[in-house]
């Protein structure tokens, strides 16, 4: 088994004895069961710092990329598939062109310059291929990972901010008032308010609610969603449930205590897994109730 399903496993807490055993002999695992340990420490009504939680996201993921053509190639083919069975994707008189995904989609999408777009769950974008030649320039709704072709500038324009690239790799989360901008590759400009800064490769700003802006490092080459999971850090437990709502297209009724912090991970394809790796740590149990629906509530009032 490879590195990355075995780390996926240890997150959901379904090794094998086998596959432990093979876990074990990872160079980081030390890392990884001290991660267990601090999450061992969460009680049902306080949180716990875990203050290697940057070491865990440097250490998750090798730096390894997938070469620029063969992400082109897939996305091509996932935007031929989107059009042709006509899902998601509007074009309108005005030669504005929309595509959307919905609950637990993730689409690729090819754009006429040959850049291309990776889009994440319940998002939107949307350009005008008319004047596309003449003015490279979106709307975002959402969540999506650029890889852009070298030319004239191009503009992400979103409610809260917009960023704009000569040719480069990079991620945008827009969501209500949630504005996260991380760059991969290159240099990134990023507008919001007044204010302009410059994003290099390896780092990320966050807006938060109240307008400040914070840049922090990151270690991974490219997003986590698109290696099929969520990752949080010191993150209020009802973002977290909302992140899991909209991946799994469940419903959570969540009895337990609001103020919990969540600082983990869970996958993108197994439910049971990720209720686990949320429940686990925070002395909390879930029952599936229906297809569709989840209870979560506090181990002790069971």
């Amino acid at each position: 088994m490879d590195r990355e399903s075995l780390i996926k496993k240890w997150l959901g807490d379904t090794l094998t004895e086998e596959e432990a055993k093979t876990f074990r002999t990872l160079d980081d695992a030390p890392l990884y069961k001290e991660i267990v340990e601090e999450a061992r420490r969460f009680h049902g009504t306080s949180q716990v710092r875990v203050p290697t939680f940057e070491e865990l996201e440097k250490n998750l993921y090798t730096s390894r990329k997938v070469p620029r053509n063969w992400i082109r190639i897939v996305s091509g083919i996932a935007a031929a598939f989107i059009i042709s069975i006509g899902l998601y994707t509007l074009i309108d008189k005005f030669g504005t062109t929309t595509y959307r995904t919905d609950f637990a989609q993730i689409k690729g999408i090819m754009l006429p310059d040959d850049s291309s777009v990776r889009l994440n769950t319940l998002s939107q974008i949307s350009y005008n291929g008319n004047r596309w030649d003449e003015e490279r320039k979106l709307t975002l709704n959402g969540e999506a990972y650029f890889d852009v072709a070298r030319g004239r500038r191009f503009d992400v324009s979103t409610l809260n901010g917009t960023v704009s690239v000569l040719g480069t790799e990079f991620n945008v989360l827009s969501r209500d008032s949630i504005f996260v901008v991380s760059c991969f590759e290159g240099l990134v400009g990023v507008n919001y308010g007044n204010k302009t800064v410059q994003l290099p490769a390896g780092s990320k700003l966050t807006l938060s609610a109240g307008g400040d802006a914070t840049t922090s490092k990151i270690y991974v080459s490219e997003p986590y969603w698109l290696k099929g999971l969520s990752v949080f850090k010191n993150a209020p437990i009802v973002d977290v449930i909302s992140e899991l709502e909209m991946q799994y297209r469940i419903k959570v009724d969540y009895q337990s205590e609001k103020k919990l912090h969540f600082t983990g991970a869970f996958e993108h394809t197994h439910l049971e897994n990720a209720l686990r790796s949320i429940t686990q740590p925070l002395n909390l149990i879930y029952v599936i109730t229906d297809k569709n629906v989840v209870t979560i509530r506090d181990a002790r009032n069971q």
